[in-house]
């Protein structure tokens, strides 16, 4: 089963090619690991939320970009090996990164739900789910698709944590502002466009009735678009 690391960085806005030119050298390092796939997208007109959101997330400053990223491995074993060889490389820990890399959030994530071929405008989540309802909200995903593919959807991919550390300063967990006994979801969606993407968000709102007992708490959810700049393929 493919296995993810999920990144969410603070870049400088100055530094957009620095951070393009940096992550493909470094990715391509990724890949050369095992990995089969290394997306790179930034945010595009990300705006505060009321509870959370992608900013606060990162402890974002003025003028920096939000990076929504990931690694995809055929599985966790070879994400493991390949973590193992790349903290002995000396060449990339060397490499200067241009973000605060103290404020980036990760975690390794399991596949959940994986749908579709990608479009060229990606919607990016982080969901706070009880551990005990995994199962409840992979369904909920399941059972969702056809009606975002009706609507427009590309593809979806949902994964669940399962190597996720808590930080000093940010991490996933702050991120949604996670309770006890939650766990995180990290998942994007693609569309042809955001225009595409704003319609269907909302005819779906009128169309469709929320479950009472979602399996997740939607007001601490983050998401935002974003658009990619770096997608290597092995």
């Amino acid at each position: 089963m493919a296995y993810y690391d999920g990144f969410v960085i603070p870049v400088p806005r100055a530094r957009r090619q620095e951070f393009i030119d940096h992550a493909l050298h470094v990715d391509r390092m990724i890949i050369d690991s095992g990995a089969t796939r290394v997306v790179e997208t930034i945010g595009l007109n990300i705006r505060p939320g009321k509870t959370t959101d992608f900013l606060q997330a990162v402890a974002a400053e003025e003028g920096e970009d939000i990076a929504f990223s990931w690694i995809e491995w055929p599985d966790k074993a070879t994400r493991d090996a390949a973590h193992k060889a790349m903290e002995g490389n000396a060449e990339m820990m060397a490499m200067p990164m241009p973000f605060d890399g103290k404020r980036m959030i990760f975690g390794g994530f399991e596949e959940l739900v994986r749908h579709g071929e990608d479009g060229p405008y990606f919607q990016g989540f982080l969901i706070p789910v009880p551990e005990a309802r995994r199962e409840d909200y992979r369904k909920l995903a399941e059972d969702s698709w056809d009606m975002f593919a009706r609507h427009g959807a590309n593809s979806v991919v949902e994964t669940f944590g399962t190597d996720v550390p808590h930080g000093k300063q940010t991490d996933m967990y702050r991120a949604v502002k996670a309770e006890p006994g939650e766990g995180i979801v990290f998942s994007w969606m693609t569309w042809p466009s955001h225009e595409v993407a704003k319609a269907a968000q909302e005819a779906m709102e009128a169309e469709m009735e929320v479950p009472e007992d979602l399996p997740f708490n939607a007001q601490r959810m983050i998401w935002a678009g974003f658009e990619p700049v770096v997608d290597l393929k092995a």
